[in-house]
């Protein structure tokens, strides 16, 4: 029997498409097969390419020999970084030196290898055969040099130095805050103490890195058509490492899949590519395979966290101490550098709780490793996990409930400016956090844990911080300040309307929710809006997708220009209708109605056959186009979602295998636009959750050979290690964005290893064991049981 369709809900302004979970537009496109992706495209001519990569972690390149790779059948070119003279890349932040070193990124290793699979040559042939070929006959020696795979051998007094300019191996380290009290505090409360790590993680998109470059020489224009987060970053770094001007790079991104943060940074290989197709005048396209994927793609997560906190026999908590270190591989991401995960730490991390007195110091270290790009989520995942498990650690020093030393230290005013100094808006922290806990009991997990010794309950609670604006940004003193968005919208003679953004569609329903967004505002159906994005040379620009700034920015540039272009057609039609501008009114329905005569109506048919074709029955203010333009940037610290997590698991005192047994969220990311849009975000973020808390992890040899070579190294979760998670919605109206919704994109992935964590020490706490480290081995968790029955069959308790 076919289900009842889901009622839309509405914004509170009347209106129709804010709400309803419309189904998405991009499905049936890419579900039959007609999505396009950068390996779909085939150019006439097209060449093919692949790179030389580093076989060691830490080397001196004392042979790089490539003329047997030029005598390989189909071979085209082969180019060290000799041959392209291409710009590096060098991410800046504006610290003193003591405080910030920055590494150059060359877009092919020169005289030195930092990591296994940093790109040495480049390789282009006729057939991705031909490349294969090309590139085992290429002749590379290196001298060796001991590797940095760990911070003990990072951080050691006799440590080989990464980067020569960095003596200590350290490119970051900034005491964030040090407020009074905290001394005092550790002196007279009850000290909680711990040691967390988090491991090693790729992205992993279903789609892997690529591009295929063009040169146009009618324009003069190099074509690189990629899939990338930030197409308009991608062209910054093309045109100056090629030494040409912006308007000679065009960027086009097509369908993407999948990118997670880590397509939010500028790679190397394309702008190589890019150079090679300039310099042989033909298509070149470079896919990146999935063992490039795994063993030098941009990593993120290696972190490591000493903390601290102080607490009342209350259980209040009254001062926050921890010392971070980001293990940020071989070199600084364009164009966040390596602060993009101690930063967002140091100044985060009190997270939903009040914290009186703060003290952090937050490092970025280099490795002889993958560098680290942004990863969904970006260092909240880890810090919400340390305070997470202070609270849990705390509530039983203290004979408390976990729920209630939650409740306790939770904000509920608003707005609230923290210890960290940023302001809070409105949200649900509370309210979340109880009904989450509500869910379990009315199900009647906790009479089970009762009966089962073997399953634990465990809660998060965070909030994510989304749509960074400017002023957010340039608090981390970045000399490239991301924030605004830009959006174009332009109504044709049909009514239709056609809208751009500089934000990037990779799997988040933007076809969908923009459009949703322009029909509500416009009062137009929604099969007349159609979204364009990632063209630099249709989007003036944009910063991309990244940091849940997509319906918050980009959204809000939209409903901007939205807005204008009905404020236009109002202009027309009260000239038209031979009254009044304040007189007229949209009418929801595709038209302008006059307000003290509905019957007086002009549809935007109608309009635009006016503005369009008999332009001279304007008034004298409009012009003769319906175009609108808008940018957005939100003010201060921005917006924060939050949401609360709680979750069962069950361990098998066999093999430690740990099993979720239930998962529910409970979520407030403001005004909903579509409900099975953010529902579908929130279970795909918990799954990668669930995947970084559980079961992937890239690990290195002491000579920097990393362990994920496949997909039998790497272990990713399936659907069947995937549980149901249920997903409930609170909505606190955001007041900075024009929808009032706020981000949703990372808060599944935030908060999904603290409450799976929790959950797994809360059935180990009988064992005296807890564990502080992602992912959980079956192991350890084996271990603890074990050694909790044997010392129980000891005493014969």
């Amino acid at each position: 029997m076919a289900s009842k369709p889901e009622e839309p809900r509405f914004d509170g302004r009347g209106g129709k498409w804010i709400g309803a979970s419309v189904r998405r537009r991009e499905d049936p496109r890419l579900v039959t097969g007609r999505g396009r992706f950068v390996d779909d495209i085939h150019l006439h001519g097209m060449l093919h390419a692949g790179f030389v990569r580093a076989t060691v972690a830490h080397g001196k390149i004392t042979e790089l020999d490539l003329s047997a790779t030029r005598e390989v059948d189909g071979v085209v070119a082969a180019y060290s970084a000799e041959d392209l003279q291409l710009g590096d890349m060098v991410a800046l932040l504006d610290r003193p030196p003591e405080e910030f070193t920055p590494t150059t990124m060359p877009i092919l290793a020169r005289g030195k290898v930092r990591f296994v699979g940093e790109p040495i040559a480049l390789v282009i042939a006729k057939d991705p055969y031909a490349v294969e070929d090309g590139i085992e006959a290429a002749q590379v020696s290196y001298e060796v040099l001991d590797a940095v795979v760990s911070e003990e051998t990072a951080l050691a007094e006799d440590a080989p130095l990464v980067h020569e300019d960095a003596p200590s191996n350290v490119l970051l380290d900034v005491t964030s805050f040090d407020t009074p009290g905290v001394d005092e505090a550790f002196a007279d409360g009850c000290v909680i103490e711990l040691v967390t790590r988090s491991g090693r993680q790729n992205a992993l998109p279903l789609e892997t890195r690529g591009a295929v470059a063009s040169w146009d020489d009618r324009d003069e224009q190099l074509l690189v058509q990629t899939c990338s987060q930030v197409p308009h970053q991608v062209r910054t770094v093309l045109a100056r490492s090629l030494r040409i001007p912006e308007r000679s790079v065009r960027v086009v991104v097509p369908d993407m899949g999948g990118g997670f943060g880590q397509k939010c940074v500028v790679g190397r290989e394309e702008i190589a590519v890019a150079a090679a197709a300039k310099l042989l005048r033909r298509p070149v396209k470079w896919i990146e395979d999935r063992s490039e994927a795994l063993a030098s793609g941009f990593l993120a997560r290696e972190q490591r966290y000493r903390t601290r906190a102080a607490f009342t026999p209350a259980g209040q908590l009254t001062a926050l101490e921890s010392d971070i270190v980001c293990d940020m591989g071989a070199y600084s991401c364009y164009p966040f550098t390596v602060g993009i995960e101690p930063l967002m730490a140091a100044a985060e991390m009190p997270s939903v709780y009040r914290v009186p007195a703060y003290r952090v110091r937050a490092r970025a270290i280099t490795s002889n490793k993958a560098p680290t790009a942004p990863y969904r989520g970006v260092s909240r995942p880890q810090y919400v996990m340390v305070m997470e498990r202070i609270m849990d650690l705390a509530a039983r020093r203290l004979g408390l409930d976990p729920v209630e030393i939650r409740r306790r230290n939770v904000i509920t005013e608003f707005p609230y400016t923290g210890i960290n100094k940023v302001t809070y808006d409105p949200g649900s922290y509370l309210e979340s956090l109880e009904l989450g806990e509500k869910i379990l009991r009315d199900e009647g997990w906790y009479e089970r844990r009762e009966q089962n010794p073997y399953l634990g309950i465990g809660f998060s609670c965070f909030s994510e911080r989304t749509g960074y604006g400017s002023e957010a940004f340039a608090k981390r003193k970045m000399t490239v300040v991301p924030g605004f968005d830009v959006s174009e919208i332009r109504m044709d003679l049909t009514g239709s309307v056609v809208v751009t953004s500089g934000t990037i569609n990779h799997g988040q329903s933007h076809e969908t929710t923009f459009a949703q967004i322009v029909a509500e505002r416009l009062g137009v159906d929604l099969a007349k809006v159609k979204l364009r994005q990632g063209d630099t040379e249709r989007i003036s620009y944009g910063w991309g997708t990244f940091a849940s700034r997509s319906v918050t920015i980009g959204g809000s540039a939209v409903a901007t220009a939205a807005t204008r272009l009905g404020e236009q057609l109002c202009v027309i039609a009260a000239h038209l209708l031979d009254t009044r501008a304040e007189n007229v009114g949209l009418d929801g329905d595709g038209g302008v109605i006059q307000l003290d005569d509905p019957h007086r109506r002009l549809s935007f048919e109608e309009i635009a056959d006016v503005a369009y074709l008999r332009s001279h029955l304007l008034p004298k203010e409009a012009e003769p186009t319906l175009t609108a333009t808008a940018a957005f940037d939100v003010p201060g610290d921005g917006t924060f979602s939050n949401a609360t997590h709680a979750v069962v698991v069950e361990a098998d005192p066999g093999t430690g295998q740990v099993k979720i047994l239930r998962y529910a969220c409970v979520e407030d990311c403001g005004v909903v636009i579509n409900p099975k849009v953010v529902d579908g975000q929130a279970r795909g973020g918990i799954a990668q959750g669930i995947a970084g808390a559980l079961f992937e992890e890239v690990t290195y040899a002491e000579n920097g050979e990393p362990s994920a070579a496949s997909f039998i190294d790497y272990l990713v979760p399936t659907a069947a290690e995937i549980p149901d998670i249920t997903v409930d919605h609170l909505e606190t109206p955001c007041a900075f964005t024009e929808s009032g919704a706020k981000g949703a994109g990372e808060g599944g992935t935030i908060g999904a290893p603290a409450a799976v964590l929790n959950a797994v020490n809360d059935l180990l706490w009988r064992t005296g064991v807890q564990l502080e480290q992602t992912p959980i081995h079956p192991e350890a968790v084996l271990a603890a049981l074990a050694a909790a029955d044997r010392e129980k069959a000891g005493t014969g308790a």
